[in-house]
């Protein structure tokens, strides 16, 4: 039987536009991990590897112009967000080159034998290594930065784990493109192309994560498909470590304070926010507890006036816009849920954004009103109007983990008078991210980011952005005893390398 076709199809009008791939046979998904598992020796030397990534940021801006027009072909997300995503994405690749060249993230640590401790101690020597090939599985709503040549393929590359990315549906042209970029690239330095694989198909997927030569997964999408390749990665005979964001209601709570000292700049920015991107962001704020009072009525008013002026979007596929409205129409039906403006359908290929209204009361025990605290993934919100403190502790106590969880406190608070500090308390087991007087959406590339959070906002502790994210494709060996001729170079004590390590308990740099 012949390979299914991939078509690129234009979400503005809902029409495949070209035939761009097939979809990877089970054969072509093993030789294309089996040509990434070759390639790990090429990725060794950390000269070549950080060469290679601002290589890669170096052609991928040459090609600027080309990968935006193909880029909002697929996704409409527009040339204007497309550009600045792209400018993110090679910062990002930079960036991953610096860490190379700097070396801290293999974490070196030497300790000479002590026969005076208790029990003694050995000639110990400590550092990362590589774990092997890592899939990657592109996101949608991010088709440069979630996606090829994203954070997941970055980190992995720095850490000298070659790629095998499992291409979006939503966007296999542009995947295809910038595959051919970073290829292109790693030519440069004498790297072979299969330091990056690229496969097609939703078996192929499948077959990625289950192939034995693959070492580590990285996943951003929806909780039932990553939870899938969750619990495969996991039934191998060997399990592997899956690193998956899936979904996140990323809660906000306006104190009665600070609606009280500034509901409109609140619900203003709140609208711009859910909206933002056609509230196609995985730090949309989903769901937001204000007070039941005249000052949560000023909010409402203000985020009504400023959603109503916002204009329909384009989701990323006819998909997603079916659950959006789907979804948002479920939730309205529910008792005493009302909609001040109403989400849904805004033309025959766009959605319109809205919110909801519901008293905390309904979330405060388990119930049908269970649906307001699932993610609904377009431009719409839940407003959970509370009376006092002790609805806002039951409400939080119900919510799932999160990417972010955000307080908006009067000048007072944010100044130590009142609840702020306890807040930030209750906030911070729901969150990787507490974000206090502003909103969650931009995730800022920067060494101190934590981008993930507890389940299901992800299936790992550790971090899709900034540097540390690295950390997800290495793992520690101890040399006990080692012949220094016998030792890596990173090891050795005269530090041939110059590497920042940690040297009989002192930090060196």
């Amino acid at each position: 039987m012949a390979a299914a076709p991939v078509w690129s199809v234009d979400p503005r009008t809902g029409k495949q536009r070209e035939q761009v791939a097939v979809e990877a046979t089970a054969q072509e998904v093993d030789a294309t991990v089996r040509a990434a598992h070759q390639a790990r020796g090429a990725l060794a030397d950390r000269t070549v590897r950080s060469a290679f990534l601002r290589s890669a940021a170096d052609e991928l801006e040459a090609a600027k112009s080309t990968l935006v027009e193909a880029a909002d072909a697929e996704t409409a997300l527009g040339p204007v967000r497309l550009t600045g995503e792209l400018a993110r994405t090679c910062y990002q690749l930079r960036a991953f080159a610096d860490i190379v060249d700097e070396g801290a993230f293999l974490d070196v640590v030497i300790d000479h034998p002590d026969g005076t401790a208790t029990p003694p101690i050995p000639d110990l020597r400590r550092y990362k290594v590589p774990l092997g090939v890592v899939a990657v599985y592109s996101a949608s709503n991010f088709p440069f930065a979630f996606s090829v040549p994203g954070g997941d393929t970055a980190s992995a590359l720095a850490a000298g784990c070659p790629v095998v990315v499992k291409a979006h549906p939503d966007h296999p042209g542009l995947s295809e493109l910038v595959a051919k970029v970073l290829r292109r690239a790693a030519l440069r330095h004498g790297l072979p192309e299969g330091v990056l694989g690229l496969v097609h198909g939703f078996e192929a997927g499948v077959e990625l994560v289950r192939h034995p030569l693959v070492a580590a997964a990285g996943f951003t999408g929806s909780v039932r498909g990553g939870r899938a390749l969750f619990d495969a990665a996991a039934a191998r005979p060997v399990p592997i470590p899956f690193h998956g964001e899936l979904g996140s209601l990323n809660p906000v709570l306006v104190t009665e304070a600070a609606a009280a000292e500034r509901a409109e700049e609140i619900g203003t920015g709140l609208a711009g926010s859910m909206t933002l991107g056609v509230g196609q962001f995985c730090v949309k704020p989903g769901l937001v507890l204000a007070p039941a009072g005249a000052a949560g009525d000023r909010l409402v008013k203000s985020l009504t006036d400023a959603v109503s002026d916002t204009d329909a979007g384009v989701l990323l596929d006819h998909r997603m816009r079916d659950h959006f409205v789907a979804g948002v129409a479920e939730r309205a039906q529910l008792p005493d849920v009302e909609s001040p403006v109403t989400p849904g359908a805004g033309g025959e290929h766009t959605v319109s954004a809205g919110f909801l209204t519901v008293p905390a009361g309904r979330l405060a025990a388990e119930g049908e009103h269970d649906l307001l605290l699932e993610e609904c993934f377009g431009p719409v919100t839940v407003v959970v109007r509370y009376e006092d403190d002790a609805e806002v502790r039951a409400v939080l106590s119900r919510l799932p983990g999160n990417l972010t969880a955000t307080v908006h406190l009067s000048e007072e608070e944010g100044a130590g008078q009142g609840r702020g500090a306890e807040i930030l308390g209750e906030l911070t087991p729901l969150a990787g991210r507490v974000l206090v007087n502003a909103w969650p959406t931009g995730v800022a590339v920067a060494p101190a980011q934590h981008h993930g959070g507890p389940y299901p906002a992800t299936t790992s502790t550790s971090t899709s952005v900034g540097g540390t994210a690295i950390e997800r494709w290495l793992r520690p060996v101890a040399y006990q005893n080692s012949p220094q001729a016998l030792l890596p170079r990173e090891l050795r004590d005269d530090n041939p390398l110059g590497l920042p390590r940690r040297f009989n308990g002192a930090l060196e740099r």
